[in-house]
C-alpha cells in the first residue's frame, strides 16, 4: 500500500496528509504513491522520546553524543574502543572469521566478527567471494542501496521568519517545520528524481536543534539542520560535484519563499549529498539506511533471505548495522539483537 492511500482512508486535510506524508517517503526510492511506502511511514512511526509514541528526539550534546555514550558504555565494560583504524579484510579460514586486517597492514585477531557496515561493503568489500554461497552472492548483488536523502546543516545568527507564522522565536521553531504544500507537490519531487535529476522543488524538512540545547551553538546563534527528498545518488548526464552548489542556492531560494530574508542569516552551509554521504562515512549509495528499506528488502529478508537473523555464511561473523531487521533508523535495534544472538550462540573459540 501507498502511504497516500493510507493517509486517504484516515484523513480529510490536504494539509494533514502532506506533513505525514513525508515520514513515508524518508530515505525512499519511491513517492508517496509509490506501493510500500505505507510501511516506511508506519516505520517512522513507531519509535517514541519519554515515553511518548511517534516523537523524535534531540541529542543534548549534538548526534555524536550517541555515539560516545555507547562508547563510554563499552569502555566501562572494559571494550578497547580504537578510531582511524580502516578495515580493509575480514579474515576467514576454514569457513569461520578469525579476525580483521587494518589498512596499516595489522591483524587484529578475533573469535568473532560483528559488522556495523552496509551488507554491501560487509559482503562485496571485506570477503573474498570464494569464502560465500554463490546463491548468497546472487542475492547480495541484487540489494538496493542508491540514497535519495541529502542534508544541508546551516549555522545562522538569526532564525528564519516565516510569513505563514511570524515572529522568532515561535513554538513551529522547536518542531519539524516542513516545506511541501501537498502530497502531489511530493510526487512531482520523486518525478525529477526518478529521472536522475535532483528536485527542483524538493520536500524540505527543518529542524533547529539549539533552541532546545543552545550549547550547540554561540549565544545568539543557531544550527538549522535541513532533510532533503529528493537527491538521487545516480544522475543523469551530471555529477554531485558539479551540482552540488547549485542545488544547495536553489533549496535557500525555496526557504527563502517561505521565510524572507532567511539568505542574510546565513553564517556557514554545509551540504552532503548521496555521494558526499558514501565518501564521508563509507555507505554505500549514500543510503542513510544501509539498504532500502522497501518490503522485499525487510524483515526476513533484510539483508537477504534465509539470512535475516544477524548471523551469515560465515560463522562468527555478524551482521549488527541498519542493513539487518529491523532496518534504520536512531534506535540501537539492530545492535542489541545481533548481540542478544552472539550470547545466545555461546562461547567462541578460535578453533571451532
Amino acid at each position: 500500500q501507498s502511504a497516500s492511500d493510507f493517509l486517504d482512508e484516515w484523513f480529510e486535510s490536504g494539509e494533514v496528509k502532506a506533513t505525514l506524508a513525508t515520514d513515508g517517503v524518508i530515505g525512499a526510492n519511491g513517492g508517496p504513491h509509490s506501493p510500500g511506502t505505507a510501511y516506511i511511514l508506519m516505520h517512522h512511526s513507531m519509535g517514541g522520546v519519554g515515553g511518548k509514541r511517534g516523537l523524535w528526539g534531540f541529542v543534548r550534546g549534538g548526534m555524536g553524543a550517541v555515539s560516545d555514550a555507547i562508547a563510554a558504555s563499552a569502555r566501562d565494560k572494559g571494550a578497547v574502543v580504537r578510531t582511524n583504524a580502516t578495515v580493509t579484510e575480514i579474515r576467514v579460514r576454514g569457513g569461520r572469521a578469525r579476525g580483521v586486517t587494518l589498512a596499516t597492514g595489522e591483524e587484529v585477531d578475533a573469535p568473532v566478527v560483528a559488522s556495523n557496515l552496509d551488507p554491501i561493503v560487509t559482503f562485496g568489500r571485506l570477503l573474498d567471494e570464494k569464502e560465500l554461497p554463490v546463491e548468497f552472492i546472487a542475492a547480495m548483488k541484487r540489494f538496493r542501496s542508491e540514497g535519495t536523502s541529502a542534508k544541508i546543516n546551516f549555522a545562522l545568527d538569526g532564525l528564519p521568519d516565516f510569513t505563514a507564522y511570524p515572529g522568532t522565536p515561535g513554538p513551529h521553531h522547536r518542531a519539524t517545520m516542513h516545506i511541501c504544500p501537498s502530497v502531489e507537490y511530493i510526487e512531482r519531487a520523486w518525478d525529477d528524481a526518478k529521472y536522475g535529476r535532483p528536485s527542483r522543488s524538493p520536500l524540505i524538512e527543518m529542524t533547529v536543534p539549539t533552541m532546545y540545547d543552545p550549547s550547540l551553538a554561540p549565544p545568539g546563534r543557531h544550527i538549522m539542520g535541513v532533510f532533503l527528498q529528493y537527491a538521487p545518488y545516480t544522475l543523469k548526464d551530471e555529477t554531485w560535484d558539479r551540482l552540488r552548489e547549485p542545488f544547495t542556492e536553489r533549496v535557500i531560494d525555496l526557504i527563502e519563499e517561505y521565510a524572507p530574508g532567511f539568505r542574510r542569516h546565513i553564517v556557514d552551509r554545509l551540504t552532503l549529498t548521496p555521494l558526499d554521504l558514501e565518501r564521508r562515512f563509507g555507505i554505500t549509495g549514500g543510503n542513510i539506511f544501509h539498504g532500502e528499506m522497501s518490503l522485499d528488502q525487510m524483515f526476513v529478508l533484510r539483508p537477504v533471505a534465509g539470512w535475516a537473523r544477524y548471523r551469515t555464511p560465515i560463522r562468527g561473523l555478524y551482521l549488527c548495522g541498519s542493513g539487518a531487521h529491523p532496518g534504520g533508523g536512531v534506535m540501537g535495534a539492530p545492535g542489541h539483537n545481533a548481540a542478544r544472538e552472539i550470547l545466545k550462540d555461546g562461547r567462541w573459540s578460535r578453533f571451532r
